[in-house]
């Protein structure tokens, strides 16, 4: 197998461990940069649960298919607009997880109340439940998402960035068992939210791949054991 065709696995094999987690429903989808002004994503008609290399299509930042068994999904200005204007992001995840979304429903900001959660602290929001799907729509989720790894859209979902695929995935995981936690907290007072210096600590200790890895293989030895 070639980078190309294990990149495209470990895509496939994200996508079906969000699904698995329920981070990812029947419309999440994930990427990663390709050469040029392209990316490879899961087609908008597959099923998360089931998804193959099959399922990954191969489009330039028009949406225009360049290979491939099917359509992006609508919501590919989201990913092309983020590869556009973050040189750094080489994988992105969208999806629409209950936890942060309830907490965006509600207007309650996201909280550090989880040490790995802390990672992507402050998570900016933007202020629409609208798809990003025009241009328009993926520039405004930039100017709010700016050079941070992550950020909410009111009650619709989460988007995480990374270095690499294994990085956006690890990173959604985080921020959804952070408001997990923080929404259970809120049921019977007010969460301890870490303080700057523990973010500091929290981030010098816990940001680095071989803990990022770590996180992948729990998840992935789930998905295949």
């Amino acid at each position: 197998m070639d980078q190309l065709e294990q990149k495209k696995q470990q895509l496939a094999d994200c996508i079906r461990m969000l699904e698995a987690s329920d981070i990812i429903d029947y419309n999440g989808h994930s990427s990663f940069r390709g050469d040029g002004d392209s990316l490879y994503i899961n087609v908008g008609s597959c099923q998360r649960s089931q998804l193959t290399v099959d399922d990954i299509c191969h489009i330039d930042f028009a949406g225009t298919l360049l290979q491939g068994k099917g359509n992006p999904p609508l919501e590919f200005h989201l990913h092309a607009g983020i590869y556009r204007a973050r040189p750094d992001v080489q994988a992105i995840v969208h999806a629409h997880p209950k936890w942060s979304t309830f907490l965006s429903m509600v207007g309650a900001d996201y909280q550090p109340v989880f040490a790995q959660g802390s990672l992507v602290y402050p998570l900016p929001v933007l202020n629409t439940p609208n798809s990003i799907n025009s241009v328009e729509m993926s520039d405004a989720l930039n100017g709010v998402l700016g050079d941070r790894p992550a950020a909410l859209m009111k009650s619709h979902g989460a988007v995480t960035v990374g270095a690499s695929i294994v990085e956006a995935f690890v990173l959604i995981n985080y921020l959804e068992e952070n408001a997990h936690r923080q929404h259970l907290a809120m049921q019977i007072g007010t969460p301890y939210s870490f303080s700057q210096d523990e973010m500091d600590l929290c981030r010098t200790k816990l940001w680095n791949d071989k803990l990022f890895q770590r996180t992948w293989d729990h998840f992935y030895a789930k998905l295949t054991g």
